[in-house]
């Protein structure tokens, strides 16, 4: 019997790459990272909370929770192509797949000379998230939206 079944895995095996040579595999394009509103750039991301380690958990206030995900959102001026600390609001929420509005409570926290907008929200497991930030920074008013599934 195990004679027969080989040659017959085998068979069905070749016949799913349909005589095609194998290829490089592409890695698909990420989503950018931030927007840019003339001079103001928003830089935003979203990540589970458990991927944080403890140590950085701990200096931005996050619990590690596996329901919760952390966004944090950075103000930054252009000048010349690079990137300056610039002061301004953020607000955000989270709309999941439901179409569930969930508003996320920002808070400012200072690393250096950069001040970042943080704040965590519930999640669930396979969801898809639509993040919208409002911003107001540097006499714009501006509004950002990404993705993340967790």
């Amino acid at each position: 019997m195990k004679k027969i079944l080989a040659p017959l895995a085998m068979l069905m095996l070749a016949s799913c790459s349909a005589g095609e040579t194998p290829r490089v595999v592409t890695p698909a394009a990420t989503e950018p990272t931030y927007a840019d509103f003339g001079n103001l750039r928003v830089r935003y991301n979203a990540l589970p909370t458990m991927s944080l380690n403890e140590q950085v958990a701990k200096q931005y206030g996050v619990a590690r929770d596996d329901k919760r995900a952390l966004l944090v959102v950075s103000l930054r001026e252009l000048r010349d192509g690079d990137e300056a600390p610039t002061d301004g609001e953020a607000s955000a929420q989270a709309v999941d797949l439901q179409g569930e509005r969930v508003p996320v409570a920002l808070k400012r926290v200072r690393s250096g000379e950069y001040v970042d907008h943080i704040g965590s929200f519930a999640i669930s497991p396979r969801n898809h998230y639509r993040i919208e930030i409002a911003v107001e920074a540097l006499g714009r008013r501006e509004t950002a939206r990404f993705q993340r599934e967790f």
